[in-house]
């Protein structure tokens, strides 16, 4: 009898169960938008809450004016695109997205600014591939049961008259949530603006959105316009008769942070092989353009630089390059990354990260060797100057240790993947470091190449396009934003060699130039200091910012 009574018992409530997952419940657009912003920012809000609330039981004002600030702002922003159409792909997108957002926001510690955004849109597959590791799928899996419950919700309908005046209504409700947060702690609110105002860029989805249109409204899809002149009137100083042609190889790094850099006193000889280069300039105090290739190659090849930082400037005009181009000096652009960022546009260049060299390729990557294989060969004598610009991989992370052969495998153990969260951080130097003993190595390869070269004198210059932070104040890679960028990722090494015939040919007094290297340097510093080393003149060229300027010798 107990047992029929419990098989009946069981057998209701499987029915019970079964009933329940067949209803489809039913909310109005406004509800299901308040429930994905609420969503938002108690689940998808880590680092802005880290970073805004340092004593959260003692700011719990300041955390509660937040969280209706934040939740208003977010049902504000969908309620202007959400509706009963669009309602479930949409934040089916937004609910995807968000999730992997925040696991990088949390894992690296990145924020989601127009620059970062930039950088995010115009990646390659390769980058982009070494980012999709197993710690994602988790975040992923989960986002998957709001996804699920919200394809199996039914959305009321509505005259379109009752509708638009609900929404309206709805609208109006969050200012008004929004206001009534902001005043319950305007002096909070007001002291975080004021002295954080990067945790905007914490605050997800709105981060990403927000800049997703700021981007596209600056570059917008479709044919890219021709980048505006620059530097037409450039000319260069004939040589004296019978000087050999001028060879300047330019390589631009990739990720190298200054104070990694053996030759600037570094704990660990990371830079072994330039140590034994007589002659060699290194500049301890350079301070970078940007915090991420996307900023930092177009500045540093720009006339207008930091000093005066003005990102449409920069993009919509040409570079250094196209100067030297205007001069007859010939010009390759060498690529083992993900391009020139329009540093290159219309110019000759070489792109080798797809190449099959066996040796420098895994099919995935190729080390920058692969930059020299063949450079010796396209050197014979040109009647006029040339620059080769070498752009490397160099230590590109997440995956440090796929950026050097095993031979460099020096410092051990090292985080031997992706997931830099589940490296200790010693692991993690030790792969960096030995990326940094490669570029070491490739550069010393790179100067005996240009020794190699009887018919040229030549000249190499090497500095990386930004830095790179490893764990310190739980930072990880690099894109934070300039203003509050930590020295790692905007601290870069530099250095330079001269073959005797270039430093004659260009007149340079090296021990002054020794000295020289003493002082602080910027990328700002680039584009006058190749103009006037290979003797260009222009209107562009700026005499105060040329490292060479004051160390000519006379006549």
């Amino acid at each position: 009898m107990s047992a029929t009574l419990l098989s009946r018992a069981l057998g209701k409530r499987a029915v019970g169960s079964a009933a329940w997952w067949k209803t489809t419940p039913t909310l109005a657009s406004e509800s299901l938008i308040l429930l994905a912003s609420l969503l938002f920012t108690l689940f998808s809000n880590g680092a802005f809450w880290h970073a805004a609330l340092s004593s959260p039981l003692q700011q719990w004002r300041l955390g509660l004016s937040l969280f209706l600030v934040v939740t208003a702002l977010h049902a504000f922003l969908l309620g202007l695109v959400v509706n009963r159409w669009t309602a479930k792909p949409l934040l089916t997108v937004l609910l995807l997205v968000t999730a992997a957002a925040a696991h990088y926001m949390n894992v690296f510690g990145v924020y989601l600014d127009v620059d970062m955004l930039r950088n995010v849109l115009h990646t390659d597959s390769k980058e982009s591939s070494e980012l999709l590791t197993w710690g994602l799928l988790l975040p992923l899996l989960v986002t998957l049961v709001p996804v699920a419950l919200l394809w199996r919700t039914r959305l009321s309908r509505r005259s379109w008259p009752r509708a638009l005046l609900i929404r309206v209504a709805f609208l109006a409700g969050m200012v008004l949530v929004g206001g009534a947060g902001v005043l319950m702690s305007s002096q909070g609110i007001s002291s975080l603006v004021r002295m954080h105002r990067e945790v905007r860029h914490l605050v997800t989805p709105a981060n990403y959105l927000v800049s997703l249109v700021k981007v596209l409204r600056a570059s917008p899809p479709g044919p890219k316009r021709a980048l505006l002149p620059v530097g037409m009137d450039a000319k260069q100083t004939p040589r004296a008769p019978g000087g050999k042609p001028r060879l300047l190889v330019l390589v631009v790094g990739e990720t190298a942070r200054a104070q990694n850099w053996g030759l600037n006193g570094y704990a660990r000889q990371t830079t072994p092989e330039l140590s034994q280069i007589d002659g060699l300039l290194n500049f301890g105090d350079v301070t970078a353009c940007g915090t991420s290739t996307e900023v930092s190659l177009p500045c540093m090849f720009s006339p207008y630089g930091r000093r005066n930082y003005d990102e449409g400037n920069i993009r919509s005009h040409q570079s250094l390059l196209h100067v030297l181009d205007h001069a007859g000096i010939s010009v390759l652009w060498r690529d083992n990354q993900s391009g020139c960022k329009g540093v290159c546009d219309g110019l000759p260049t070489e792109r080798l990260a797809d190449a099959n060299d066996p040796e420098l390729c895994n099919g995935k990557r190729c080390l920058d060797g692969i930059l020299l294989a063949g450079l010796a060969a396209q050197l014979p004598a040109r009647p006029g100057d040339r620059v080769v610009v070498l752009h490397q991989l160099g230590n590109h992370g997440p995956s440090y240790f796929e950026r050097y052969p095993p031979q460099f495998k020096r410092f051990t153990p090292t985080c031997d993947s992706a997931e830099l969260d589940l490296c200790k951080r010693e692991e993690i130097v030790n792969a960096y470091d030995n990326a940094i003993s490669y570029t070491d190595h490739f550069l010393a390869q790179a100067i005996g190449v240009l020794k190699s070269q009887p018919d040229y004198d030549s000249a190499m210059i090497y500095v990386s396009d930004h830095g790179e932070s490893l764990g310190e104040k739980g930072l990880f890679l690099h894109g934070v934003p300039y203003a509050i960028a930590p020295k790692e990722q905007t601290h870069v090494p530099m250095v330079m060699w001269f073959s005797p015939g270039f430093q004659a040919n260009a007149s340079l007094d090296m021990a002054c130039l020794q000295r020289e290297a003493t002082q602080p340097a910027s990328h700002d510093n680039l584009f006058a200091s190749v103009l006037g080393l290979l003797q260009v003149s222009t209107g562009e060229y700026r005499r105060s910012e040329d490292l060479f300027a004051n160390c000519r010798k006379p006549g």
